[in-house]
């Protein structure tokens, strides 16, 4: 379940067996998470496999089934929402559209019953935080998708929380402003220091944000690791299939050397039952070299720009390799030799 889960600071964050059940439906089943003070850790997944509500149970929104949850020692598992020092950024951004950017900001410590002019000076530092200041007057339909952003930002951030929550925070924005917001959100939250928990479908966004990423399926956490640990060496068929631009080929492992269909591939580990090909780090070519022996025939090819992604159908069944775009692949229907750089394949144990 873990690979190379080493946390550089105490825990501060803990959930210990975290569940939601609705019904007959186990939501949230069992989740066990240590969170080091100042680190970013990634909950990826596909829709409905419970990163979500775990979010919403850290935060408060939602009452856990079972489990527990302590930060910085202290079980809050029953502790309301308001009490959490939590910020929290949401997917649609929740801004108060008859506010200004500044009453936006300042709102949270307005609940809290912070005198107008303390308020104000705060907020006003968080828009300088998220280098929104000369905005601080406009409305929220006056500002882009990425100002909004950066305005729910500062009013999750205005609070100084213990623990910042980001929900989906980037999925609204286009690719471009994607790319431009994670890496500003990263830059601050290691400024600050935060820790940070964040949710997201986006494989890129978790493996260039975080400390570690946390693969979820159907409730349950299916690996930890650093982000570098899950694409090189990940552990679990789920994790290979979902960090997408991979083939997973199950066979079998004898004396060092693993088999499938039309596939072999030496100094495999013992007991290893299946082959992970990273797609970025595989070639064509008309020769076998190296450890892997696979070959089949060319049937798609398709150009990304700085890559050809390219299907091999082979005995194994169909091997995506993405090709760089100096060299073009052969024509459909041409047999070719797949080829593995180093990085470029590695092994589930059953």
């Amino acid at each position: 379940m873990t690979s190379g889960t080493e946390i550089a600071a105490p825990a501060h964050l803990v959930l210990d067996d975290l569940s939601a059940t609705y019904g007959t439906m186990r939501a949230v089943d069992g989740v066990r998470l240590s969170v080091g003070r100042g680190e970013l850790v990634a909950l990826l997944g596909p829709s409905g496999c419970g990163k979500t509500t775990t979010l919403r149970m850290v935060a408060g929104f939602i009452a856990p089934s079972g489990g527990r949850i302590t930060l910085a020692g202290q079980d809050i598992t029953r502790q309301p929402a308001h009490k959490r020092k939590m910020g929290v950024v949401f997917q649609s951004y929740a801004l108060f559209p008859h506010l200004t950017v500044i009453e936006n900001v300042a709102f949270g410590l307005r609940m809290r019953g912070m005198a107008t002019r303390e308020r104000l000076e705060k907020a006003a530092a968080a828009l300088d935080l998220v280098a929104l200041s000369r905005l601080s007057e406009r409305y929220p339909s006056q500002l882009s998708g990425g100002q909004q952003q950066r305005v729910a930002l500062a009013r999750a951030l205005v609070i100084e929380p213990s623990v910042l929550l980001l929900d989906e925070p980037l999925s609204n924005l286009d690719a471009h402003l994607r790319a431009e917001m994670r890496s500003e959100i990263r830059q601050l939250q290691q400024r600050l220091s935060i820790t940070t928990l964040f949710v997201t479908h986006d494989q890129e966004e978790a493996l260039a944000m975080s400390d570690r990423v946390c693969v979820m399926d159907h409730g349950k956490l299916v690996e930890v690791g650093t982000p570098m640990a899950l694409c090189d060496h990940p552990s679990h068929p789920f994790t290979a299939a979902f960090l997408g631009a991979r083939t997973l080929i199950e066979g079998r492992t004898e004396a060092g050397l693993f088999t499938a269909p039309g596939l072999t591939c030496t100094d495999a580990p013992a007991g290893a039952s299946a082959i992970v090909l990273r797609a970025a780090r595989l070639r064509l070519s008309d020769v076998q070299a190296g450890p892997l022996a696979l070959g089949g025939v060319l049937t798609s090819a398709a150009y990304l720009g700085d890559v050809f992604e390219v299907d091999v159908e082979t005995e194994a069944g169909r091997v995506r390799v993405l090709s760089p775009s100096e060299t073009p692949p052969p024509p459909l229907g041409s047999t070719c030799r797949i080829n593995a750089l180093p990085g470029g394949m590695s092994f589930i144990s059953a």
